[in-house]
């Protein structure tokens, strides 16, 4: 069984195995590891969630990467 194992996939793992060892991942450093468009928007959301989820700190605001700026002035919420 021959499995296809995508760029964004390795990138991930890579993402995971560095956040771990670091304890810490930067927007930036997320953000530049993944290939550009490999994810969707939920995919995005999945992978910032996972990662705190595995106790990774993400230094930044991801607000900007997952396209969640202005959301909250958008449902009438003050920021």
């Amino acid at each position: 069984m021959d499995v296809k194992i995508g760029k964004s996939h390795l990138a991930r793992k890579a993402l995971f195995r560095r956040g771990v060892q670091q304890r810490s991942l930067s927007v930036e450093e997320i953000e530049e590891a993944l290939p550009p468009g490999s994810l969707t928007s939920a995919e995005r959301w999945l992978l910032y969630y996972s990662l705190r989820a595995a106790e990774i700190e993400i230094v930044g605001d991801p607000s900007d990467a997952l396209g969640l700026t202005g959301l909250e002035e958008e449902a009438g919420e003050p920021r």
